[in-house]
């Protein structure tokens, strides 16, 4: 240490310097006073790339020993948990696997799967110590299964475990099914974020009938402080669209119908879903991507009937003309 480096390793060039990773304490050199410092993870050294000077060396490498390449293998590798999730933030984040393997993948005598099987227990009893973390634990994965099903992003499901915590702390939850709380706070969620799902949509998914989420829902807004904006059907354009296969065209025309009926005061009291499909239709007609009635409702999962209300009345109210069928 305080040391020459050695001839034709002293002066770094500049692509070696590039290379080495900086140090992130800010020293000088005691050589020539220089603050360009590198640290060689190799050697495991600090040098001064002016001078070569050898400031220390044997420092200890807080890295992990193994090398990742891509974002996978470095998924692969590493040996922590799972990410601490809201509902539990206190709880730990492993989990002991229910293979009778071991690392080696020989299997295990039956002493020690007893003594395995006895460890996943309390392992798990450790997790949730009183009833409000057995139920978020509950709440977390019907939540997890629900967002699967719907296909829902993740801030949409991080805020529905907020509006979640926050009815279980009123007291809410209590003499209802976690489904029903879980299936409206996902609601909530998706109406707060102008994420388009209907309610019929969410309850399809959920062992809740539609009636018990809608009064869950409705509890929700009267006893917590939860603001959600009113449906707008142009949030529901994009989505029927795409599911039509739709041109990116014909669907800024649907959008532009939607903006000219909420002018003039006919979206009010109407189903979101049904305007859009109406507009969709529509603006299909006009572009020439005709998509028949039925296909449009079973995308905006709607009635036929609604689709074909929507769409005289937009036709008449907005002065709509349409290519004349040949």
């Amino acid at each position: 240490m305080g040391e020459k480096a050695p001839s034709g390793k002293g002066a770094l060039d500049e692509e070696l310097v590039e290379k080495l990773m900086p140090i992130e304490e800010v020293r000088t050199c005691p050589q020539c006073g220089s603050d360009r410092l590198i640290y060689d993870p190799v050697r495991g050294e600090v040098i001064c790339a002016v001078c070569g000077y050898v400031i220390s060396e044997r420092e200890i490498d807080k890295g992990p020993e193994w090398r990742a390449f891509d974002g996978e293998e470095r998924e692969k590798r590493s040996r922590t948990g799972a990410p601490i999730s809201r509902f539990t933030p206190d709880a730990l984040a492993t989990e002991i696997d229910w293979r009778s393997k071991d690392a080696a993948g020989r299997e295990l005598g039956l002493r020690k799967k007893v003594e395995m099987f006895r460890l996943r227990r309390w392992h798990m009893r450790a997790h949730a110590q009183s009833s409000m973390e057995r139920n978020l634990i509950q709440a977390q994965q019907e939540l997890e299964r629900l967002g699967a099903q719907l296909g829902l992003p993740k801030r949409v499901l991080d805020r529905a475990q907020e509006i979640y915590r926050r009815a279980l702390e009123t007291g809410l939850v209590r003499g209802r099914s976690i489904e029903s709380v879980v299936a409206a706070a996902v609601y909530a969620a998706c109406r707060e974020l102008k994420v388009p799902r209907t309610l019929d949509e969410i309850s399809k998914y959920t062992r809740a009938g539609r009636k018990d989420v809608a009064r869950c829902y409705r509890l929700m807004l009267r006893e917590t402080s939860i603001r959600v904006p009113l449906p707008d059907p142009i949030d529901f354009a994009p989505r029927i669209g795409n599911t039509l296969k739709l041109s990116a065209a014909t669907i800024r025309d649907a959008i532009e119908i939607l903006r000219q009926a909420r002018k003039i005061g006919i979206t009010a009291g109407k189903d979101p879903a049904g305007l859009a499909a109406a507009a969709i239709y529509i603006a299909a007609i006009r572009r020439g991507e005709v998509r028949t009635q039925k296909e449009v409702a079973r995308a905006a999962q709607v009635t036929e009937v609604t689709v074909r209300n929507r769409y005289k009345e937009l036709v008449k109210r907005l002065k709509i003309e349409l290519p004349v069928k040949k």
